[in-house]
């Protein structure tokens, strides 16, 4: 696999869930070394926009024919605002890589989307499908899901586009950037 592949990552801003939308960050890398785009969106907080959100950016972006794969940070954007990862392989073509620092708790989702929602059922559908995998790190292990990628695969993009922690870079960076400009300076683990 080449080292320069391009990659987009995704990750929401801060909110507060007395906030109605959330802005959406998108970041187009080459591997995990070069930043080539920033895409900005808003997405509903708790909505069901959040798929739609992330078709939207990979096929508006300039980079379109060149990206490989968009990688997530988990498997919502504001709140419970669930990403479909098939849906949106089966209309963009790209391949769809999840990542989560911690093991989902899905008892404890089911619960709170019980609470909340009244689709509850379809949201830990959509984020229950498909195989989580464990994916050993010199530091702890993330979690991954993927759409259309093999996961030995998915492993060597997290690894190529990783530069230091656990996290690849599009969305650390996807994450830096969204936090920067809600609280005016970043921080927090992406």
């Amino acid at each position: 696999m080449k080292k320069q592949i391009r990659l987009l990552g995704v990750d929401d801003a801060p909110f507060s869930f007395d906030d109605r939308v959330v802005s959406v960050i998108g970041v187009v890398m080459r591997g995990g070394e070069y930043v080539e785009s920033v895409l900005k969106r808003q997405a509903t907080i708790d909505g069901t926009d959040a798929t739609d959100i992330c078709i939207e950016m990979i096929e508006s972006t300039r980079h379109r024919k060149q990206l490989k794969a968009l990688m997530l940070d988990g498997v919502s954007l504001g709140g419970f605002n669930v990403v479909d990862i098939e849906k949106i392989l089966n209309k963009t073509n790209l391949p769809v890589i999840t990542l989560t620092r911690d093991l989902p708790d899905f008892q404890q989702i089911e619960v709170a989307l019980k609470q909340h929602f009244k689709d509850w059922d379809e949201r830990l559908m959509i984020m229950t499908r498909g195989q989580l995998h464990q994916v050993k790190t010199k530091h702890n292990p993330i979690y991954v899901k993927c759409a259309g990628i093999k996961i030995d695969e998915a492993k060597e993009i997290i690894k190529l586009s990783t530069i230091r922690g656990v996290i690849p870079e599009p969305i650390r960076m996807a994450h830096i950037i969204a936090s920067g400009i809600t609280r005016g300076e970043s921080h927090g683990k992406a």
